[in-house]
């Protein structure tokens, strides 16, 4: 096991003390260590969830057999950071994301990751590392928002930026355009409706580096738990398998992506996210494949 090289041998002594310092014992260093990348903040609705859902995955790493490391990922919320200065630094952090979880993984040699992040820069950043780093990984998002209701009808973010629009033209006034605000965005999860967030978790599964369902469970449910639990588990199966995330993201996934993509009508965005990806993978993402699929 890739573990090996902190948890073997005489010269791994003073590793093993320190491992042994969060609790380990002797079992658990004939174990696969297995890192959890949890993008949990209290900044960002679509993660504001997300300790309960890693609580679940290292639950399941626990049950396969595995010794799961949770390990903290930062992440921006692009609603919050959009109109002023803040949305520079929202692309740039993927490459943070990406960054980290590549250097918690080579510096702790974890021989499998759990990725656990929801929301715009962050599935892209975390798919990314898993790229780069050849090791076998699951993602399990913290799932989508469910929909507000207002007047009868069904609304999300997208209506309150709808709703600003109609109070700028007179159309609507102070009252209205609060109402929309306090109900738009119900619970915690990623932006309900098919923006960057949603598009990639979705598009994640097809390219099988999540279980089916990673896009599609919402966060407030109890479902989520189970499904962090059972992908929690299958890291320590795919490891097992020798199952890497090159060897799953082949050219032909890419192009599954781009057609669901087109079928779902999800995000511009995901081009060039799944651009980045295929290169982490050593695949050549041509642009005129985009229009062919």
């Amino acid at each position: 096991m890739r573990s090996d090289e902190v948890k073997r041998g005489v010269a791994r002594a003073p590793h093993r003390s320190l491992l042994r310092a969060l609790g380990l014992g002797d079992a658990d260093m004939a174990k696969p260590f297995v890192g959890v990348a949890s993008a949990f903040s209290e900044v960002v609705p679509g993660h504001m969830h997300l300790r309960s859902v890693v609580e679940a995955v290292k639950a399941g790493v626990w049950e396969a057999g595995g010794v799961p490391f949770e390990f903290g990922v930062m992440g921006i919320c692009d609603g919050i950071a959009m109109n002023h200065e803040g949305m520079h630094y929202s692309l740039p952090s993927r490459e943070l994301v990406a960054d980290t979880v590549e250097a918690m993984a080579v510096a702790h040699a974890f021989d499998a990751l759990v990725l656990v992040p929801c929301c715009d820069k962050i599935v892209p950043g975390m798919l990314m590392a898993a790229m780069r780093l050849d090791l076998p990984a699951v993602m399990v998002s913290g799932g989508p928002m469910l929909a507000g209701r207002l007047e009868g009808r069904d609304i999300d973010l997208g209506s309150v930026f709808e709703a600003v629009g109609r109070h700028q033209a007179g159309a609507l006034d102070d009252e209205g355009l609060r109402a929309v605000e306090c109900a738009a965005c119900p619970t915690c999860g990623s932006c309900s409706g098919l923006f960057t967030a949603n598009s990639m978790n979705c598009l994640a599964e097809v390219i099988g580096m999540a279980l089916p369902g990673n896009g599609t469970i919402p966060a407030p449910f109890s479902e989520r738990l189970a499904f962090a639990r059972e992908s929690g588990a299958r890291a320590v199966s795919v490891l097992a398998a020798g199952l890497t995330p090159r060897r799953i993201l082949t050219p032909a996934a890419v192009d599954n992506a781009l057609a669901v993509d087109a079928a779902l009508g999800c995000s511009t965005n995901t081009v060039l996210h799944l651009a980045a990806i295929a290169t982490e993978a050593g695949l050549r993402f041509d642009l005129r494949r985009v229009n062919e699929v």
